[in-house]
């Protein structure tokens, strides 16, 4: 089995997580992002190879994080080791220091005892598949074993969050003056960074799930937990609250009344906001298959394309690079403004949409009604055959959904990557309309790809 998911390596710490398999992984990552260069070759071209460092408050983190930067500096690579912070922290410091690479130590929304690494080349920019795998294959080949003074150091990056705050704040079409906003950190990565630079941007901040302690990230609370945000909000009559998860990459928000703002929403909010501004490149907006018929309709009202993708950031970020857009993102809250990240950043999303209520003087609940969300049902088929999924009575049983739903609806069918499993997602103008529709076809992949 490939060590690398979907978003890096990932799973129990101490268990395939082991620090044996993350100092071996970071001497292979070494070797690769490197390009192989002996140490001879970068004293002769005046330079030394860096990596940033940075890990999410779990407890695993601790020794996890230590085994990387024991791997890179055995390596010859000066390590910056800029503690704490969000993920898509860490990737703008690599570009911001020109580092050679990067890894966060993080299992994002993932329960505590769970752990991963993420490795970002030279820019903050995540690895391609094959990259990916390159360094998969280095980590059975021979090491880069400088020694003397070419080994590499390892030194705290003393500035990492000022400079990541900056660049956040430097980034605002407008101030949050007037605007109360409640964060919910989820006990991660953002505890400390986020309640300074929204307070810094000018808002009153109330602040829930910020005391990590190494065994209660995503414990109840953060961007997979809403229930408390959405209590505290209405409790101190707040403006907005934002919800994170444990590495801070996504966003999700709470308007004054309690009701979920989506990561479809958000994006259709910033969308209309970046086009009327002379900021959305070439007038388009990059989502997944997933996100809600509605976002479809009302980008076309205001004349932005979207162009979809599989579900994923890492394909909504290809596809964002391959056309020059310059926003994109999933429901789920991931949303990726390239003019200031190169991945999804929770902080950044959080304070632009912020921004754009200060600035237009709307509440969240008017910015969001932009858009009218379509129920959405979902329903998992376990237990099927996966490869079977463009059977003929299925698509058949599609098409006839698709036919009865007209223009109100949507319908997708998609194969798990990993498990005997297919998903089956319906959209429709009524919540009993898209269950019916769900449930009948989920019956017909049921009976047609049982094994």
């Amino acid at each position: 089995m490939p060590i690398f998911g979907t978003d890096g390596v990932r799973g129990l710490a101490n268990g395939p997580l082991t620090a044996d398999l993350a100092l071996s992984l970071a001497q292979a990552t070494a070797v690769v992002l490197g390009q192989g260069r002996t140490a001879d070759a970068r004293r002769a071209a005046g330079k030394r190879l860096s990596a940033v460092v940075a890990r999410d408050p779990r407890v695993s983190g601790e020794f996890l994080t230590a085994a990387v930067s024991a791997g890179l500096a055995s390596s010859g690579v000066d390590v910056y080791d800029a503690g704490v912070l969000p993920t898509p922290a860490a990737a703008f410091l690599i570009a911001d220091t020109d580092a050679a690479f990067g890894v966060m130590v993080s299992a994002s929304h993932n329960p505590a005892p769970d752990n991963g690494i993420k490795i970002f080349a030279r820019g903050g920019v995540k690895l391609p598949d094959v990259v990916e795998q390159r360094i998969e294959a280095a980590m059975d080949g021979p090491k880069l074993q400088p020694t003397g003074g070419d080994v590499g150091r390892i030194r705290r990056f003393a500035d990492a969050e000022d400079r990541y705050v900056v660049h956040l704040l430097g980034s605002l079409p407008h101030r949050l003056q007037g605007l109360h906003v409640v964060l919910d950190c989820a006990h991660g990565a953002a505890a400390g960074v986020s309640p300074e630079t929204f307070a810094d941007a000018g808002a009153t901040v109330t602040v829930i799930g910020a005391d990590p302690d190494g065994l209660n990230i995503n414990d109840g609370v953060g961007s997979t937990h809403l229930g408390p945000l959405q209590a505290e909000v209405v409790r101190l009559g707040a403006d907005i609250g934002i919800a994170h998860d444990g590495d801070a990459d996504r966003c999700l928000a709470v308007d004054a009344n309690g009701t979920v703002v989506d990561g479809d929403q958000i994006m259709a909010i910033l969308a209309v906001a970046m086009k009327e501004r002379g900021r959305l490149a070439n007038d388009t907006l990059v989502a997944t298959v997933m996100s809600n018929l509605g976002l479809h309709r009302a980008m076309t009202a205001h004349g932005i394309r979207v162009e979809q993708t599989a579900v994923g950031d890492r394909y909504v970020l290809e596809r964002m690079n391959e056309g020059g857009h310059s926003l994109g993102g999933e429901q789920s809250g991931h949303v990726i403004m390239s003019e200031y990240a190169t991945t999804g950043d929770g902080l950044l999303t959080g304070l632009h949409l912020a921004a754009e209520m200060a600035r237009q003087g709307k509440t969240l609940a008017e910015l969001a009604a932009v858009m009218t969300v379509y129920p959405q049902v979902l329903v998992n088929v376990t237990g099927v055959d996966r490869s079977r999924v463009g059977d003929p009575v299925v698509s058949q049983a599609v098409v006839d959904a698709e036919r009865a739903l007209g223009d109100s609806g949507r319908v997708l069918l998609r194969a798990s990557g990993t498990e005997a499993l297919v998903r089956v997602m319906v959209e429709a103008a009524s919540e009993d309309d898209a269950r019916a529709h769900a449930d009948a076809l989920a019956s017909v992949v049921a009976t047609r790809l049982a094994f």
